[in-house]
């Protein structure tokens, strides 16, 4: 009876041990795939549809920033079909003269010629006249123009500068219209006049990114263009300014060395241009030095008033030809 019922016990043991192992091998392969596979299609779709998402934000900001684009491109393309007018030109300048003050300099710089042909250099009427109208055209417009490109320069030159400041006070909380105003005190002429316009503008209530437009008016160059599209693009799109602005200022710094670089390569042409500029205002100086009364005609004769005339539109051709082979756009 006790060897039956222990071979009992013992079977039931053999028997649960082996079920035992039976539903722990088998039981997994029956319900833990479908978990499994329920469990990663979970996480799947979750992943797919965070990536779908982002991808709709992404697509979304692409739009918004081609649009953008293509606002500023169409401003852009309506401001230029017409070039610069003289009052822009004098503002841009940094002059503080009105229309009424630059006509009244260009008649009074054309009487002076007038006076020193008549005078000093022994010309006819009818020719000093002609250069007397031609130099109160010419001179005043030409010190604009140099005024002009002047302050253009010395603008790209602190621009970068500016930029840096903006890109540490934005990464260190200030909101962007702080650091123009810091800018707007510590920057150099012209960057601190033009950013102080700005914040001026902002305070009467237009908006940053069109007051910020309006830049490119005051300063049609490059450097704040490129500004000015940042600014559009980010206050419509968001984004990261400071590493935008940092990008931006990057790409400044680059476009100086390259500009550097063709200034140098371009020396010698310079050089030479110089040369050969300088060499018939030399050859009528020592002409003069060793006989005066031959090269006097040009000046107490009519056909040598004509000829001089001619010499100095062929000569003032032939500056402006070498001067446009000599200077890069880019």
């Amino acid at each position: 009876m006790s060897d039956t019922v222990a071979q009992i016990a013992m079977f039931a043991l053999v028997a649960l041990s082996i079920g035992g192992i039976l539903v722990a091998v088998l039981f997994p392969m029956l319900t833990g795939d479908n978990r499994q596979k329920k469990r990663y299609e979970t996480v799947a779709a979750g992943r797919s549809s965070t990536e779908r998402a982002a991808s709709n934000d992404e697509s979304r900001r692409k739009k918004n920033v081609e649009s953008t684009l293509k606002d500023i491109e169409a401003q852009q393309k309506n401001k230029k079909r017409g070039a610069a007018t003289l009052s822009q030109r004098i503002r841009q300048a940094g002059l503080t003269w009105s229309l009424q003050t630059y006509w009244i300099i260009c008649v009074v710089a054309g009487i002076v010629a007038i006076i020193f042909n008549l005078t000093a250099g022994g010309l006819p009427p009818h020719y000093a006249l002609a250069f007397g109208a031609a130099s109160g055209v010419l001179l005043p417009y030409g010190y604009v123009n140099y005024k002009r490109s002047g302050r253009f320069k010395a603008f790209s030159k602190e621009f970068p500068n500016a930029l840096d400041v903006i890109v540490r006070g934005v990464k260190a909380g200030l909101p962007l219209v702080d650091c123009m105003k810091v800018i707007a005190q510590e920057a150099q002429e012209p960057v601190c006049s033009e950013f102080r316009e700005i914040i001026e503008d902002q305070t009467l209530g237009l908006p940053l990114d069109e007051a910020v437009l309006r830049l490119q008016e005051r300063m049609p160059i490059s450097e704040a263009r490129f500004f000015s599209i940042v600014i559009a693009i980010q206050s419509k799109t968001g984004g990261s300014l400071s590493e935008a602005l940092g990008n931006l200022s990057h790409v400044l710094r680059e476009r100086k060395k390259m500009q550097n670089k063709i200034k140098a390569m371009s020396s010698e042409a310079k050089a030479s241009a110089g040369i050969i500029g300088a060499l018939p205002i030399i050859v009528a100086g020592l002409v003069y030095l060793t006989t005066p009364d031959y090269i006097l005609l040009l000046f107490t004769t009519e056909q040598g008033n004509t000829m001089l005339m001619v010499s100095a539109g062929l000569f003032a051709t032939g500056i402006g030809v070498m001067r446009k082979m000599i200077n890069f756009d880019f």
